[in-house]
């Protein structure tokens, strides 16, 4: 295995997640219990919102310049163009990802589009944020759980509504934001405290419909049984 091969297989899951990465079309879900168990999932696509942003491009091209000496200028490929290097390494990335717990699936299908397949569970005494990878120099989390001290929990989804991301000098439109489509579900057992979806609760159930035009941030406030 080449050193840029190896190199990149190191770095995938920290280029993942220290890119600006939005939502495609997905169906996700959080399910609460009054006991603190939850079960998260999200199923769909994870789209790098700016496919020629140099964060990814600019490191698989000074892997491969500094390696084999082709003196590859980055300036010289088209900013929307996926070269041979990126795709490779973005299929690292995916395949870096599959091996991470939660990750049932990770594929990459092209043009800074992915598609995953993650679900985990676990118990909420403490936050719980996705995606996140310790090593990352930025996180900014899709969904976050704060737990508090009170015996409540606000869950707060980001990435699933207001604008997907802050914009940065030189951007170019965004078609990433205009790809984001989906639902988010949260079912609990526990009381439900608030909620922000104006098409109301079902019960228990709450359904924000995300599209890309959606400006509410889902979020809601459940109480534990302690």
């Amino acid at each position: 295995m080449g050193a840029a091969r190896l190199l990149l297989i190191l770095a995938a899951p920290l280029l993942f997640a220290s890119c600006l990465l939005t939502p495609g079309k997905f169906v996700s879900t959080l399910d609460i219990k009054r006991d603190r168990a939850f079960t998260f999932t999200y199923a769909g696509e994870v789209i790098i919102a700016d496919p020629g942003n140099a964060v990814t491009g600019g490191f698989a091209e000074a892997m491969r310049s500094e390696t084999e000496g082709d003196g590859v200028d980055e300036q010289e490929t088209a900013p929307s163009e996926e070269t041979e290097a990126t795709v490779a390494e973005r299929r690292a990335i995916a395949e870096a990802l599959s091996n991470e717990v939660g990750y049932r699936s990770a594929e990459y299908l092209g043009d800074g589009k992915f598609r995953v397949d993650y679900a985990i569970s676990g118990r909420l005494d403490r936050g719980f944020v996705y995606p996140v990878n310790v090593d990352a120099e930025a996180v900014i989390p899709w969904i976050a759980v704060e737990v508090r001290k009170d015996g409540t929990a606000r869950v707060k989804a980001l990435a699933f509504g207001g604008e997907p991301g802050p914009p940065r000098p030189g951007d170019r439109p965004d078609k990433a934001s205009l790809e984001r489509e989906g639902t988010f579900t949260l079912t609990t057992d526990a009381r439900l405290v608030m909620h922000n979806n104006e098409d109301g609760a079902e019960g228990s159930k709450v359904v924000w419909r995300v599209t890309p035009t959606s400006k509410t941030v889902p979020t809601a406030v459940v109480g534990f049984a302690d």
